[in-house]
């Protein structure tokens, strides 16, 4: 679908970096959200209250920060050779309600089955602690349940398609992120964390289809300013030891997934 992704009216999504043009009293009334592509070798269009936002959107892509009204906003996937928003669904449409001041990334992906599903993921923005920054993991790899995180050779645990781990406060140094099924190591990266920062891992792909299709994205969103201190923002990613109690949630609103079946998809390769 060749179109320039314009959005019209109040309810309408604002365009990418419209937040930075806002004014501050406008902004606390608005929510920010991210889209993420995390379905492999699918190019779609996204559509958004019946009029295209992202155009030709590829696997692994991350949106800037977009600001929107409160509200609820109709979302739908169509291929990307659709004629227009009218097109059959990949996924959807439905209602995605965002709640002023909060903070959302919305990710399509495969389901545990393979099947095309997404989620609107709240990312956390509270302050962490002076020196500190927060780590969040997310799993939205097909075919790959109860896969274990592993940070600088601590276990966090085990968690499944749609699920998260953490937010984790951490101090600021870099952690050797890993997963793994069984005793095989499937994905491993260097994670930075960064003062006054989440950073959000989503692991994604279809390790089961095609191995090479499993990978990292990752987000940084900025939180609330910490307590002044002393405290130096340098640690070493060993102190990630400490992180093995962090919670498993399955964060979000669901999406109505549609199978592969039917599809008419330009293929990419990352």
């Amino acid at each position: 679908m060749r179109k320039s992704a314009a959005l019209l009216g109040a309810g309408a999504l604002a365009v990418a970096g419209a937040a930075f043009a806002t004014p501050a009293a406008a902004q606390d009334a608005n929510a920010t959200v991210y889209v993420l592509h995390g379905v492999p070798g699918a190019t779609v269009d996204v559509c958004v209250n019946g009029e295209v936002l992202l155009d030709d959107f590829t696997p692994g892509t991350l949106t800037p920060a977009q600001s929107l009204p409160a509200g609820s906003y109709e979302v739908k996937v169509v291929a990307s050779d659709a004629a227009n928003c009218d097109a059959d669904a990949l996924i959807g449409p439905a209602s995605i309600p965002v709640e002023a001041g909060k903070n959302y990334t919305i990710a399509a992906f495969l389901d545990k089955d393979g099947g095309l599903t997404a989620k609107a993921f709240e990312n956390d923005t509270e302050a962490a602690g002076a020196g500190e920054g927060k780590v969040t993991v997310r799993h939205i790899a097909a075919n790959a349940e109860g896969v274990e995180v592993v940070a600088s050779g601590s276990s966090l645990g085990t968690f499944n398609n749609g699920d998260q781990i953490g937010p984790a406060a951490l101090p600021a140094g870099t952690i050797n992120a890993e997963v793994k099924s069984g005793d095989t190591v499937v994905a491993s990266s260097d994670v930075p964390v960064t003062e006054g920062t989440n950073t959000i891992v989503y692991a994604w792909g279809d390790p089961a289809a095609d191995p090479s299709t499993f990978a990292f994205a990752v987000q940084t969103v900025d939180l609330g300013h910490s307590a002044p201190s002393g405290v130096p923002g340098g640690e070493s990613g060993a102190a990630a030891a400490g992180t093995t109690g962090w919670l498993l949630a399955a964060a979000g609103l669901g999406l109505a997934g549609a199978a592969y079946s039917g599809r008419r998809l330009a293929t990419t390769r990352r």
